[in-house]
């Protein structure tokens, strides 16, 4: 494994990022891609897809633990992730092995610290 034990990373998504996305997915879901549909939601916007997030939060375990697999993640979304927000994508070794770490992920707002998306993997080399 990596010495390194966290790495961040600052992104702001734009509704094109969110559009693409969908293209790329298949998921539509108009809480993502509608603005008119989200704005009479409860968030008031569209929101990014969970999926987005998590593969964001994916290339940060590759820089932490190069080449390992993720065998477990548990994740959350307590609060949702808009465009154009600064976000910073955190992942951190908080546990390790020979051939195994636990790594606990995070994404939160640069403007207020909120966390968006929160949870751990656990990953084999």
């Amino acid at each position: 494994m990596n010495q390194r034990l966290q790495t961040s990373l600052d992104r702001t998504f734009s509704q094109a990022d969110f559009d693409r996305f969908a293209r790329l997915s298949g998921d539509a879901n108009p809480i993502h891609v509608d603005p008119g549909f989200a704005q009479r939601s409860r968030f008031g916007r569209t929101v990014a897809h969970g999926m987005l997030l998590l593969t964001v939060l994916r290339g940060l375990i590759e820089r932490l633990a190069p080449g390992a697999r993720v065998v477990e993640q548990q994740v959350m979304f307590p609060a949702p992730t808009f465009s154009g927000e600064a976000m910073r994508f955190v992942a951190r070794i908080t546990g390790q092995s020979s051939n195994a770490s636990t790594i606990e992920l995070a994404v939160r707002r640069l403007v207020d610290g909120e966390i968006t998306c929160q949870g751990s993997c656990r990953v084999e080399t």
